[in-house]
């Protein structure tokens, strides 16, 4: 029963013509394909269909009509949420592409994170953090959800002992013998410089 209903969903599936828009500006209703439900309950009646992962998100605002004044932002790391909701006039990322300011409105955009200076402009305060790397996802209703490897406020970090890292990974990188050894000693060397930028700059 199950090779016979996997082959009529994988031929249903090779059928099926996308419905839903490649865009973040989905609506803000979730949908339900029904004729998938249906099609589950005629070929495994005793079993639920299985939740897709959009059934365990809240639905997305609408995109408005006018650009909002505010740009509202998530920042999470794997363990914490820095910022949830939170309304600011802009931010400015380090993505690999350079820095990327964000402002309300922002064309919807994916940034890959590299290492550096994540600043948020609220009025005349700016909050500055330093990132190790992750991905941004700029949305077009102006939400901007920005997930982290790790991150700290930037005047939680020493000076010296970033100086003292780069002496020694720079140190590594030129006595190193084996490809992982050169690899790891390049990523501290990238991420010290990084930084010592943010420091100083």
């Amino acid at each position: 029963m199950f090779r016979h209903g996997s082959r009529q969903l994988l031929a249903r599936a090779t059928t099926m013509r996308w419905r839903r828009p490649f865009s973040t500006g989905l609506p803000a209703e979730p949908r339900v394909d029904s004729t998938f439900v249906e099609a589950w309950k005629k070929l495994i009646p005793n079993t639920e269909p299985p939740k897709t992962p959009s059934a365990f998100m809240d639905p997305r605002p609408a995109t408005p009509s006018s650009i909002p004044s505010k740009l509202t932002v998530n920042f999470v790391l794997p363990y914490s949420s820095e910022l949830s909701g939170k309304e600011v006039d802009m931010v400015i990322i380090p993505a690999t592409t350079g820095q990327m300011g964000v402002l309300p409105g922002h064309v919807a955009t994916i940034a890959e994170l590299k290492p550096g200076l994540l600043s948020v402009h609220e009025g005349n305060d700016v909050t500055k953090y330093f990132v190790s790397g992750g991905f941004a996802f700029v949305h077009t209703n102006s939400f901007a959800d920005i997930i982290a490897i790790e991150a700290v406020p930037l005047d939680q970090i020493d000076p010296n002992l970033v100086q003292k890292g780069l002496t020694e990974f720079t140190q590594k990188l030129s006595t190193a013998s084996t490809d992982v050894e050169k690899a790891e000693a390049q990523i501290g060397v990238d991420v010290h410089s990084a930084l010592n930028a943010a420091l100083t700059g």
